[in-house]
Formats: structure tokens, C-alpha cells, sequence
């Protein structure tokens, strides 16, 4: 059987993700992503109402004109997660294709929600749920399976395309937990079994964010022993703290809303994301909030909500708020440019419960925000995080665990493959033979 693949966006960048598998004449396709810094260059710009030709030549969005070289059907568009680098296209793309998306449930609703939002495209594709450890057989030949694993997002998956050539493995986004806050650990034991299972792993596609990082990544659950840390060492503080992370990362919210009511305050989740992302996990009963929880994104109601914990007085409430990355019209941006009703005041604590993602334009936009939040007074409490992907230790383990035939390194740029192609060689693969380094709107031919 044919196998061929097509590496259409992530390939030259962290974002936009996009890959294409064909195996005979079927085709699945992983992720459709948003690169977010390049709409972010843009500025107020508003995605929903532009076309996908002018987000492709801005470099927002996966350029898949290269799937019109693969000679096969589309039986599956599966996107791994819910983070928009990897499902902020689909309402640009996905109508293009006459295939099915095909995600976990919490994906899905996210997926469902991004469609909704769409002004543009009647993106009219069948939603399909599947739990991880499913399979799905998209033809006689060809089945999918979904492995469950670890990530800065409930829910997240690898899935799988086996063939008779071999298991084509998506190894895009994860970490090793054994550990974690919500939801089950990584199956480390179902990644070892298909490498042993009838011709192994043929190929492996892999993120390649950290693997410049000695180690390993840590758990979730070191993430919220360091952040009962630095809540509980603020307890005393009687003027304002305010939180910032992931509005996606459920786990953590989740942390920081019951070590808020461990240390006096009441918990407030202030902006559009924030509201939907934790609205949708309680929804689906990802997560078990309070029932009295705030959840606020329209601007009118976060602003009155600001002015209740002024009334009331800063030192009874912990608002966790977007903007972490220090986005021009976040909730902590407009704070320290002293555009909402919640003042703060020479002392005030602020905790960044994220890392900045390594990239100039959040790295700019980062510094200016704190810049802005100390020259009000504020203390700044960074870096209260782990990564949701693997270190080098991650990586070794999971080519000892799958033994794939061909590695192809994604999910960054040129500079940042080299440390995983060194990791890689070390393992006996070789650059141009097994080890398939490419760029975005190319194809490698596995099996003629």
C-alpha cells in the first residue's frame, strides 16, 4: 500500500498546524491551526469575518493547496485538542473536505463553538465524538485509533492511522504525567503495544517544542504544589491578587479557584475565554466547580464585577483573568492600562500562572504588559507553570517505546528541529534517510 505524507502547516513554525496522511486511497487529515502571533501583527484584526485566502497570505492558516497532490479521498479530519494552533482553521478549511471531524468530546464542543462563530463558510462537516482507547475503521484496511495523553488541555489525544504497512503515529501536543490534576495519566502502555504490534510504527510525527530542554517535563501536579505555594505565602496580604493563565488549561483554573477559597477570597474567572473554555468543561462535567463560581466574559459585566470587588474591597476576591501573554485586549492588558474599575494599588500581587510562549511578538507584547503593571506598584509573581510538552527524557522514552521506522519532526522552525535531530541520531536514525526534517507544503513518499 501507498503511504504518503504531507506536511502542510507547523513545519516552519510553533502554529498552524496541518498534516495530511494517505494510506492507498484514503486520506486522514490531523489538526487544522491558527498561527496566532501573525494575526496578532495585525492589528484588530477579526478572523471570523476574513477568507481563508487572505488569513493563508497572511500566514495565519494552514496553506493546503498541496492537498490537491494526493491522490485519495478524505475520510477524516481529526484535530488532537482544543488549543487554537490546532483547531482555529477548521472553520476555514474544514468545508472544503466531504469528510467527517472526528475528535474527543471536549474537542469537539470547542470545534462546534469555533463552526459557530464562523461569518464567512457554512462549515456544514459531521461532528463525530471518540473517546480515547476507541478506534474507528475509516475502510477495509485502514482503521483509527485515538491514545490518550497529557496535555495543557483536558481531553487531549495522539491518534493513530494503522495500515497494513505499519501504525502512522501524530505524536502532537503532550507530556508524560502520571500525575494529573484532571483526567487519566498518559497510556505509556498502549504507545508500547502498537510499536510491537504487527509491523510496528512506520512512521512518527512528533512536536518538537522543548526538546531542546534537559530532562523531563513535570507534572501538572508539581504546577499546583508551586502555586499552593505562592498563594498560601500571600495569605496575609489585605490588598489586591490578581491570577493570570491558560483559559484552556481547565486543571489549573481549577487549582487556583480552591486555593483562592483555601486562602479567603472569593474566586472570580474574568474574560471571553475564560468564560468559555471553563463553562464548556463544567458543562461537560470535565470539572466540578462550586456552584456559586463567577464566570463573567461580556465586558459590560466584567467591569460590573469589577466595581462590586472595589465595593466590597480587593482583599475579599481573587479575579483569574486572561491575558497572560500580555494580548493587547486582554483583561490583565487593559488592567494595567487602567481601563477597568479594579485600581491597583503599590503592593498588589500579581500571578502569572504561565510561561510566555517563546516567540517575539508574545515576548514583546509580555514585557510591555508587566512593564504597565509595575509602574502602578504591582509585585510580579512569574513563571508558576509546567510545560504541557516533552523534554528531552520525554522524547527518548517515546521512541523506545514506539521504535518507529521514520521519524519526521514538527511543530517548529528549522533552528528549532536541530536539538530533536540530534536526539534522534543519537538513536541511530540519519538525517535524509529515516529522519525526514521538511517544511510546510511538502510530500514524503514512506512506502511506494
Amino acid at each position: 500500500m501507498e503511504i504518503e505524507i504531507a506536511t502542510i502547516g507547523g513545519y516552519e513554525e510553533v502554529g498552524r498546524q496541518m498534516t495530511a496522511v494517505r494510506a492507498g486511497d484514503d486520506v486522514v487529515i490531523f489538526d487544522m491551526g491558527l498561527n496566532l502571533s501573525k494575526v496578532l501583527l495585525h492589528d484588530n484584526v477579526e478572523t471570523e469575518k476574513l477568507h481563508s485566502l487572505d488569513l493563508i497570505d497572511m500566514g495565519a492558516i494552514p496553506d493546503d493547496r498541496v492537498m490537491s497532490d494526493l491522490e485519495g479521498d478524505v475520510k477524516a479530519i481529526v484535530p488532537t485538542h482544543g488549543h487554537l494552533d490546532h483547531i482555529g482553521a477548521i472553520s476555514k478549511l474544514a468545508h472544503r473536505y466531504n469528510a467527517p471531524i472526528v475528535a474527543s468530546p471536549f474537542t469537539i464542543e470547542l470545534v462546534k463553538q469555533q463552526i459557530q462563530g464562523e461569518e464567512k463558510f457554512g462549515v456544514e462537516n459531521d461532528l463525530i465524538k471518540m473517546e480515547a482507547g476507541e478506534t474507528m475503521q475509516l475502510s477495509d484496511d485502514v482503521e483509527l485509533e485515538f491514545v490518550n495523553v497529557t496535555h495543557s488541555i483536558i481531553d487531549a489525544i495522539n491518534p493513530v492511522v494503522h495500515t497494513p504497512e505499519g501504525a502512522i503515529v501524530y505524536g502532537l501536543d503532550k507530556r508524560m504525567d502520571h500525575t494529573p490534576v484532571l483526567g487519566d495519566p498518559i497510556d505509556m502502555k498502549r504507545f508500547r503495544e502498537i510499536g510491537r504490534e504487527g509491523n510496528g510504527v512506520l512512521a512518527y510525527i512528533e512536536d518538537c517544542t522543548n526538546a531542546g530542554r534537559k530532562g523531563r517535563t513535570p507534572s501538572e501536579s508539581v504546577a499546583r504544589r508551586h502555586l499552593k505555594d505562592v498563594l498560601y505565602s500571600i495569605e496575609d496580604y489585605d490588598g489586591g491578587i490578581v491570577a493570570t493563565t491558560f483559559s484552556s488549561h481547565i486543571a489549573r483554573v481549577k487549582s487556583l479557584v480552591e486555593f483562592a477559597e483555601d486562602i479567603g477570597r472569593t474566586p472570580v474567572l474574568l474574560g471571553r475565554s475564560m468564560e468559555k473554555y471553563s463553562g464548556t468543561a463544567e458543562r461537560l462535567n470535565f470539572v466540578d466547580f462550586p456552584e456559586e463560581l463567577g464566570m463573567f466574559g461580556h465586558r459590560k459585566s466584567v467591569d460590573r464585577t469589577f466595581k462590586r470587588i472595589m465595593k466590597e474591597g480587593k482583599e475579599n476576591y481573587l479575579p483569574i483573568v486572561t491575558g497572560h501573554q500580555g494580548e493587547p485586549r486582554a483583561m490583565l492588558t487593559r488592567m494595567g492600562r487602567g481601563e477597568t474599575p479594579y485600581q491597583l494599588d503599590s503592593g498588589d500581587k500579581v500571578v502569572f500562572s504561565a510561561r510566555v510562549i517563546p516567540e517575539p511578538t508574545n515576548e514583546g507584547q509580555r514585557y510591555q504588559s508587566e512593564r504597565l503593571l509595575k509602574m502602578q506598584g504591582a509585585r510580579i509573581y512569574d513563571d508558576v507553570h509546567v510545560s504541557g510538552h516533552l523534554r528531552e527524557e520525554g522524547h527518548y522514552q517515546m521512541l523506545d517505546a514506539l521504535q518507529p521506522q521514520n521519524v519526521i519532526p514538527a511543530h517548529q522552525n528549522m533552528k528549532g528541529f536541530a536539538p530533536y535531530v540530534d536526539l534522534c541520531e543519537s538513536q541511530g536514525y540519519r538525517l535524509g534517510k529515516d529522519l525526514h526534517v521538511t517544511r510546510n507544503g511538502n510530500l514524503i513518499q514512506l512506502v511506494e
